[in-house]
């Protein structure tokens, strides 16, 4: 065997290591996602008053009124994370808070280079887990067969 082909042997006989770590890349990045969109819900739920005023005077959430929006957003920025932290309808829940992402983008009249890489890198991730799911370590992995067998989905 020459030179190349004992470096392409080694290569993917590497390759199939890669295998093995995506479960904890895809946890990791739930778990990087989770953390910032809980930790956002949680201080918009520790002092609701400012989070009414914010919503009525700064952010400007499309097709809502600002107290619907203040309620939603803090909801999905609550029950969302935590199911993707699990694992648990995480399709689902990235989904969610993906339009979440997009709506406090579009609702802010100025944001600021830095927090818009913040956005941008979180939506990326949710890209992720819609496409490729939550990965062997999460709940849906459990469910989902179980799911699709009740309904009758022979896919």
């Amino acid at each position: 065997m020459n030179f190349i082909g004992s470096a392409l042997k080694l290569w993917f006989a590497g390759i199939k290591w890669f295998h093995y770590l995506q479960p904890l890349a895809q946890l990791a990045a739930r778990i990087v996602v989770a953390q910032a969109f809980l930790a956002s819900g949680l201080t918009k739920l520790a002092d609701w008053s400012t989070t009414l005023v914010l919503f009525e005077n700064e952010y400007a959430v499309p097709f809502l009124s600002p107290t619907l929006a203040a309620y939603s957003a803090t909801a999905g920025e609550l029950v969302f994370p935590l199911m993707l932290l699990f694992g648990l309808g995480a399709r689902f829940a990235a989904l969610g808070l993906s339009v979440i992402n997009v709506v406090a983008v579009i609702s802010l009249s100025e944001i600021a280079p830095a927090a818009l890489q913040l956005h941008v890198f979180w939506g990326s991730l949710l890209g992720l887990v819609v496409l490729w799911g939550p990965g062997f370590l999460s709940l849906d992995r459990f469910f989902t067969p179980k799911v699709r067998n009740w309904i009758g989905v022979t896919e």
